[in-house]
């Protein structure tokens, strides 16, 4: 579904995707590349979704599946709808936009991705000597904080927390841009002597702030070299390589959203995207200690086998 265009809609640019939208997104950047001018865009627009929404039984977490949409209800938040060329949102009364917009730029585009058969991945992705690196792992693992900390030594940012991957045409994977922020706990931001003072918090978690770094951000896409998947453990921190068939479970377990897949029919896709350049990556499993600060350790680590 392309919604027509109007004046009131603003142009950006993240993902590898035109983004035409009528709610302001701040953390993109606007788009004014000639590169982007000849994409379909990705129409964001308010909507009144609560009749569409009455007539469908939700399937699992209060999501409905209706043809190609996907439909989904957040509770004080707002009804969102999802074609792959649009995200329609009808807000709850007096819901906030900045959770509104958390949602947007989160599930709804992961779900965007995977329509437009771009592999979405769960994690962080730095750009270290021209190459991407991706830190995935479960919530609380500290993919934001060792990428926070691969910053201070260098490194940029190419996405937090949504990562797309497209593949070049002789299959080289490439992690595309996304925008210039990262989401840090309140302890991560203590540990790395950064100060929370000028942050904004995420809505509704206090102690999760938005932490902008567009002077360490990089615009380009690059091509993916390595996947670190980052596990707490009781016992002792240890770093392997990932072999074998275990490659494949790691980056279906990291897939963003990937309850969707199959639900989705798009399975025989996610298979052989994920195929196509499973091997010709490195990856690492790392565990680190769950008490402790371990993140300046861990980045050692990491740039010690990339190097």
């Amino acid at each position: 579904m392309i919604l027509p265009r109007t004046d009131s809609l603003t142009d950006y640019c993240a993902f590898g995707l035109r983004i035409e939208s009528e709610m302001p997104l701040p953390e993109l950047t606007r788009s004014d590349s000639p590169a982007y001018l000849g994409m379909v865009p990705v129409n964001v627009k308010k909507s009144d979704l609560s009749a569409m929404w009455a007539e469908y039984e939700p399937v699992k977490e209060s999501i409905a599946l209706v043809g190609r949409q996907v439909l989904f209800r957040i509770p004080d938040t707002a009804i969102f709808c999802v074609d792959g060329d649009s995200i329609l949102f009808s807000p709850c009364e007096g819901a906030s936009e900045d959770k509104i917009r958390l949602f947007v730029l989160g599930t709804c585009m992961g779900i965007v991705l995977m329509q437009r058969q771009i592999l979405p991945l769960h994690g962080s992705a730095v750009a270290i000597r021209g190459k991407a690196y991706v830190i995935a792992g479960a919530s609380g693992a500290g993919k934001s904080t060792l990428a926070s900390t691969l910053l201070g030594r260098g490194c940029s940012l190419l996405s937090d927390d949504l990562i797309a991957v497209t593949l070049a045409a002789d299959g080289t994977p490439m992690v595309m841009p996304a925008y210039p922020q990262q989401k840090m706990w309140q302890e991560s931001i203590d540990r790395l002597g950064m100060s929370s003072a000028h942050l904004t918090p995420l809505y509704d978690r206090e102690t999760k702030f938005a932490v902008p770094v567009p002077a360490k951000f990089c615009n380009e896409p690059l091509p993916l070299a390595g996947v670190y998947e980052l596990i707490k453990t009781e016992t002792t921190a240890t770093m392997k390589a990932i072999n074998g068939l275990e490659r494949f479970h790691t980056l279906l377990n990291h897939t963003f959203r990937g309850f969707l897949i199959d639900r989705l029919g798009l399975m025989e896709w996610h298979f052989g995207t994920l195929a196509r350049f499973v091997n010709r990556i490195d990856m690492y499993r790392i565990k680190r200690a769950s008490s402790g600060f371990s993140a300046h350790a861990l980045a050692d680590g990491l740039l010690e086998t990339i190097h």
